[in-house]
């Protein structure tokens, strides 16, 4: 039951936000042309230098103090606006090594050298430049609209999400003596809902994500006298088997993870028995404890196996990635829920359980304060309604990292601008601030 202060504070805030918002007209086409442009030209990972000077010089014309290259391209924004609670807002700004297969105008033809020396294309596939963009434009708002709050507000526009590698590159570089520390951290993320659509959800939200590549060892031999192997095809392939297994016999069916084995490598030929293979798989869980579970279940069982096959030598793990899980804090994510009912109505919704993985956690987990991250839809609301009608979600809307997602302009933008304002005035509206 919400008492009659909250719902008091929650409508007056919705008021300030209106207000506040009310600007956003001024602002829709330059917003949309930085997004048409940001999508245009999309950057890998700690190399967003082009996009990242687009923040800073939007921040520093809207009047922020603004730190660059915090953690190789990071972007600090702080606007102080006297007393009161400090807010940090945090945007992604990497794109993915995907040929973009839209069709838009704006599309990407962007390529790129990898460490190997390998030309790559490169897309925002993700969705990173709907986030950019609409945290230009609430900071925008914020600082055009400086008598309808108190305290602090900071933008933060994160390099290198994708690989797990730019909270923490911040963090090793400094954030925490290189911006005020924040009594609440927010961020959104735009997925394949209905664009309007937002969504809030406390608790577990995201997954965590190990990614690890293992090896197992044999012993070559002709393709014709398998008795003078170990065969590392063989112990690979019932590694895959049982690895089926951990998910399916050793947690509870109420305990959701996943583990996939997305790449195996061996041998160079049909007719000749390798010495090795090469096996990379991905684990998703939402607790340590979970967590902590499957992964010794991975190396129990690899083990097993090279033991069982006589393999000469132990088995080698290497962990390529790893993400912690995205577990919203109770007291921010209801508050900017209410401030989200107010405001949004009908569009604000609980979201489901989630099985992408973020590094944002990091950020707020090194100031030592709590945070809440959200979801907003991305989609061309009628085609989102003609196949759920269908029952095709699956198969006609493309999802996150997908070759075809492309979020709509609109009401996309307007809706994560909206939502970064309302849920920063939430703290920072002169209600809260009093």
């Amino acid at each position: 039951m919400t008492s009659t202060n909250s719902t008091t504070s929650t409508t007056s805030t919705s008021g300030t936000a209106r207000s506040v918002l009310a600007g956003l007209d001024s602002l829709r086409s330059g917003l949309e042309d930085l997004y048409r442009d940001l999508h245009r030209h999309p950057e890998p990972g700690l190399r967003e230098h082009r996009t990242a000077k687009k923040a800073a010089d939007a921040l520093r014309e809207s009047g922020y103090d603004v730190t660059e290259g915090v953690g190789g391209t990071g972007v600090i924004g702080v606007l102080v606006n006297g007393d009161g609670p400090v807010v940090m807002v945090r945007a992604d700004m990497d794109a993915l090594p995907v040929r973009e297969r839209t069709g838009l105008p704006y599309a990407s033809a962007e390529t790129v050298t990898d460490e190997d020396g390998r030309e790559q294309p490169v897309m925002h596939a993700c969705g990173h430049d709907v986030h950019v963009t609409c945290l230009v434009g609430c900071a925008r708002l914020l600082a055009e609209h400086r008598d309808a709050w108190r305290g602090t507000f900071v933008a933060l526009f994160q390099p290198s999400e994708e690989n797990g590698a730019g909270a923490a590159a911040m963090i090793r570089d400094g954030l925490t003596d290189r911006s005020p520390r924040p009594d609440v951290v927010l961020a959104q993320h735009v997925l394949p809902y209905p664009a309007g659509y937002v969504g809030t959800r406390a608790g577990s939200f995201l997954s965590a994500a190990d990614s690890l590549r293992v090896t197992v060892h044999g012993r070559g031999a002709h393709g014709s006298a398998p008795q003078a192997s170990v065969d590392p095809v063989v112990i690979a392939a019932s590694v895959v088997v049982r690895l089926q297994t951990v998910v399916s016999r050793e947690l509870a069916a109420t305990t959701p993870a996943v583990l996939t084995v997305g790449s195996i490598h061996a041998g160079s030929g049909p007719n000749v028995i390798p010495d090795r293979a090469v096996l990379e798989l991905n684990v998703r869980t939402y607790d340590d404890t979970t967590r902590t579970r499957v992964l010794d279940a991975v190396e129990r069982i690899v083990r097993a196996e090279c033991a069982a096959s006589r393999s000469p030598e132990e088995p080698e793990f290497e962990r390529l990635s790893s993400f912690p899980p995205t577990v919203n804090d109770e007291e921010p994510t209801r508050r900017v829920a209410e401030a989200f009912g107010a405001y949004f109505g009908d569009d604000a919704h609980t979201v489901e359980l989630q099985t992408a993985s973020e590094d944002m956690s990091e950020i707020p987990g090194a100031f030592g304060v709590p945070f809440t991250y959200w979801a907003i839809g991305g989609i061309d609301p009628e085609r989102y309604a003609e196949a759920a009608r269908k029952g095709t979600v699956a198969q006609d809307i493309p999802v996150n990292h997908s070759s075809s997602f492309a979020p709509v302009v609109q009401p996309t933008l307007d809706t994560g601008v909206s939502a970064l304002t309302v849920a920063a005035l939430a703290w920072l509206g002169d209600d809260r601030a009093a």
